[in-house]
């Protein structure tokens, strides 16, 4: 039986905000923002419910903050909420000192609303090597920002074990529908029937090679009309295959801890030598 995630990272105004805090004066691309939280987690938490179907969300401290009320329709739905950074900051863009002040201040803003959660997500998808260490440092489960599988795994840190749960680019909406003018982040917005064609595909791969597929979205994205719509599609494809389960991240954790084959390893940074490879 192959598993599938649904996940949601409820960015809001963060991506934005973090590229300079001057786009907060841009009250079209605000509101833009801001219907993720608003319009696209309610139609995406329907859609869920029409199926029955478990997912979880992503939510940084600062979107905990500004719409509290949509945490707590998250949660009275019965999904996981995990952790997503306070301010959307990528970690090598701080110093570790900086990271763990957002990663701490984040988990306080989930507590407020009565979340712990069991597992992160790097904004961005762009950690450093010491985020993996700050995750088990505070007694998280597992992580899903990592792109060096297509399986769960153990990942080694000197605070314990995370699992793993990788992630990619060909299952993010963000590729495939993600423009705004300033600042410039310009993808194509691509035919929905297009990103559906990819996303099953994907999946069917993926059943066949026994992998996990990790479907992020955004739901200032995919909570647009045509888009739950895709989501739909897919959902109805994978249940009709008949082998496929829909699990929470949190689920797909616990089960592959209790995986006495599991592969473990370690996060071993890249040495560079700089006779090759010159700083730019």
């Amino acid at each position: 039986m192959t598993q599938a995630i649904l996940s949601f990272d409820v960015d809001a105004e963060s991506p934005v905000l973090v590229e300079g805090r001057r786009h907060a004066d841009n009250a079209g691309l605000m509101s833009h923002q801001a219907y993720g939280p608003l319009v696209g987690v309610p139609r995406i938490l329907a859609l869920l419910a029409e199926y029955d179907l478990p997912a979880t969300f992503f939510v940084p401290g600062l979107t905990a903050d500004r719409y509290p009320q949509t945490v707590e329709r998250i949660l009275e739905a019965g999904h996981e909420v995990a952790h997503h950074s306070y301010a959307h900051f990528s970690p090598i863009d701080q110093d570790e000192a900086a990271e763990r002040s957002d990663f701490e201040r984040a988990l306080e803003a989930l507590e407020r609303r009565g979340v712990r959660p069991e597992g992160f997500r790097c904004p961005s998808w762009e950690p450093t090597w010491f985020t993996p260490e700050l995750v088990a440092e505070h007694g998280l489960a597992y992580d899903s920002s990592l792109m060096d599988d297509d399986r769960p795994y153990l990942l080694q840190t000197k605070h314990g074990d995370l699992v793993e749960l990788p992630v990619h680019w060909s299952l993010d909406d963000w590729a495939q529908y993600a423009y705004m003018p300033r600042p410039p982040f310009k993808s194509s917005i691509e035919s929905p029937a297009k990103v559906l064609d990819l996303w099953t595909s994907e999946l069917d791969a993926m059943r066949r090679h026994g992998s996990l597929f990790v479907l992020t979205c955004h739901p200032f994205l995919s909570g647009r009309p045509h888009r739950v719509e895709v989501l739909r599609a897919l959902i109805e494809h994978a249940l009709a295959a008949a082998d496929v389960e829909f699990v929470s991240c949190r689920e797909a954790a616990h089960r592959a801890r209790a995986d006495a084959g599991l592969t473990r390893r370690r996060l071993e940074p890249v040495v560079v030598d700089g006779a090759i490879y010159p700083e730019l």
